[in-house]
């Protein structure tokens, strides 16, 4: 494929890959915000209800 390149291990084995980022930056971008996403699953959850009480207070959200 064009714009990628497979970096291989002594046995063959991919282990890494090149892109092209002015041919794929987009998928890129996509790529990397899945692996920020992933990376924060773990993280504390905020109820909506919670959020929109939470800016309702700091008067950031009418009614």
């Amino acid at each position: 494929m064009k714009g990628i390149q497979f970096i291989v291990d002594d046995k063959g084995e991919k282990t890494a890959v090149l892109i092209d980022l002015k041919e794929h930056g987009d998928l890129w971008e996509d790529f990397y915000d899945k692996l920020i996403a992933r990376s924060r699953d773990d993280d504390p959850r905020e109820s909506l209800e919670s959020v929109r009480k939470r800016l309702k207070q700091q008067g950031k959200l009418n009614g």
